[in-house]
């Protein structure tokens, strides 16, 4: 394996207020990102995931997030093709007439991204993020990024606030690095490894578990017989399957792949852009233009919604037991919402967290107010689940235990599923959120009035391992799925990618506590909405 660092330019484009608008260019601020060029050490069996055919449906939500393709790449793929932030370029739009932006407005900017030879691309597919923020006034908002195919892309963003704001653009991944996390997905899903534990008496055996196993062996089939989600282990040589007894992650495999792989970390490649926003009306607009409209924005740190529920700042613990009293609040899913229960059990003196000896990542977890009559219960997801070793017997689909909920005006339900999915091709993933919805369904349909909130996934720290296993780019095509596959439910969303990629702190797996605050005032909302709201 060989890493390589090299250094690029950011450009700064500053607008100035006042009689002199003219833009003014400086070239001043670096930054870095990184390439890979992998070499094959070994030959790997090919696996399949393909345990049924696809609905009509299922096709038509992969083909809703179809990803532009990029022309076939030369072998071994040139460096110097790729996107290059140092000669791509940043060009602001003309401003509305009068020559001032107001409160409501949208502002626009136009990229074109170049190559390392400096000449301009002529196809998209390139992964940007953009966002507008003032650190100072705490204000911030994802801008909404359009591909137009031909090496162009224009960022949009809504102006929100009084003051002045910042734009800042980020190359997640080149284009040419998607077709490689792509081919990644479909010829090597298994490259998290998984094993299990087998044990009879003084015998015991270590197999290799996943969804997809290569066909080359004998294999325990431990496909759940209620939601028919897939799972199989290599069978032990001297013991019976029925003797699994516990699952953990073991390694994460790059080294089969010889390619070339630029821009496996976000490299923000024009930032710095300044403009001065004029009070026009009232600063809370929610008429934008901006298609899909942002979930929300920051101001004064706080998070306000746009559209739905008016978001409630919940600043004490008497004011969220409050809210809580009388609630039993089920959490399902990752470690993104095992956060969720831990920032509750540590802002709340008088809930108390049971020791039920469980796995310190993947629980169960149960915390109790006896005086408020408040229960949190939290429940890490089925396999695939990356954890340390967790008893094979406590691992339960999300969509069974919905199944074994009454419901209720009491019951609250909230579940965060994507980030262990990365590595499989989205039909896995997919058909992991049709068995929810449909326990989902049951479930509303048995107690209409049960609360059901789904935390999306947000963007994270990319180092190397990570960019190979859990890109953001998987993380968007997850996330584009799971709005599509519940629309039409009466759940709720709380917008994690827009609230993260808002925010001025860096991106991270597992967003710092400034961030999870305002998720948790946005749930809270949901189940106590203002009486204004």
């Amino acid at each position: 394996m060989k890493l390589q660092t090299y250094s690029t330019v950011k450009r700064r484009t500053w607008l100035q207020s006042g009689n002199n608008k003219r833009l003014k260019f400086q070239n001043k601020m670096t930054s870095t990102f990184t390439m890979l060029r992998v070499f094959p050490v070994q030959k790997h069996q090919p696996v399949n995931c393909s345990h049924q055919q696809l609905s009509p449906e299922e096709r038509r939500l992969l083909d809703s997030i179809a990803w532009p393709e990029t022309p076939r790449l030369p072998v071994p793929i040139s460096l110097k093709t790729t996107s290059d932030p140092a000669h791509s370029t940043f060009t602001i739009l003309p401003v509305r007439a009068g020559g001032q932006w107001h409160v409501g407005d949208e502002l626009e900017a136009l990229i074109q991204i170049g190559d390392f030879h400096g000449r301009p691309k002529h196809f998209g597919g390139d992964f940007l993020v953009a966002r507008l923020h003032d650190q100072t006034l705490g204000a911030g908002v994802a801008g909404r990024v359009v591909d137009h195919l031909n090496g162009y892309y224009t960022a949009v963003f809504p102006l929100l606030w009084e003051g002045q704001a910042q734009v800042e653009v980020t190359l997640v991944h080149p284009s040419e690095a998607i077709t490689v996390l792509h081919r990644l997905n479909m010829e090597h899903p298994d490259r998290v490894e998984f094993k299990s534990l087998f044990r009879s008496g003084s015998v015991s055996e270590t197999m290799v578990c996943n969804i997809c196993l290569p066909q080359n062996q004998p294999l325990c089939n431990y496909t759940d017989l209620h939601t028919g989600e897939p799972w199989f282990c290599y069978k032990p040589r001297n013991l019976n399957c029925e003797t699994r007894i516990t699952l953990n992650q073991q390694n994460v495999f790059c080294h089969w792949f010889s390619v070339w792989f630029s821009g496996t970390t976000q490299t923000t490649f024009t930032s710095q852009m300044f403009v001065f926003i004029f009070l026009s009306g009232q600063p809370e607009v929610k008429s934008s233009t901006v298609k899909p409209e942002p979930a929300g924005y920051y101001y004064q740190g706080a998070w306000r919604a746009l559209g739905g529920t008016t978001v409630h700042q919940f600043i004490n613990a008497s004011a969220i037991s409050q809210c809580l009293t009388d609630k039993v609040v089920h959490m399902f899913g990752d470690s993104t919402m095992r956060q969720w229960f831990e920032h509750l059990s540590r802002v709340l003196p008088d809930l108390k967290v049971f020791n039920l000896h469980s796995s310190m990542q993947c629980g169960p977890f149960m915390a109790v107010d006896t005086a408020r009559n408040i229960l949190v219960k939290f429940h890490c997801h089925a396999p695939p689940i990356r954890s340390y070793t967790v008893s094979s017997i406590k691992l339960s689909y999300v969509a069974n235990a919905l199944d074994w909920l009454d419901g209720g005006s009491n019951t609250v339900v909230v579940f965060s599923i994507w980030a262990h999915f990365g590595t499989y091709p989205v039909e896995v993933y997919l058909r992991r959120l049709q068995s929810i919805r449909k326990a989902v369904q049951r479930l509303l349909d048995r107690a209409p009035d049960t609360l059901v909130v789904i935390r999306t996934g947000n963007l994270k720290a990319l180092t190397l391992d990570v960019a190979l296993s859990n890109s953001d780019w998987y993380s968007l095509q997850r996330d584009k799925v799971l709005r599509d596959m519940f629309k039409g439910l009466n759940v709720h969303l709380v917008d994690a990618w827009d609230m993260v990629l808002a925010h001025h702190l860096p991106h991270d797996l597992h967003p710092p506590p400034p961030i999870i605050k305002n998720m948790i005032d946005v749930l809270l909302s949901y189940i106590c909405p203002p009486k204004n709201g």
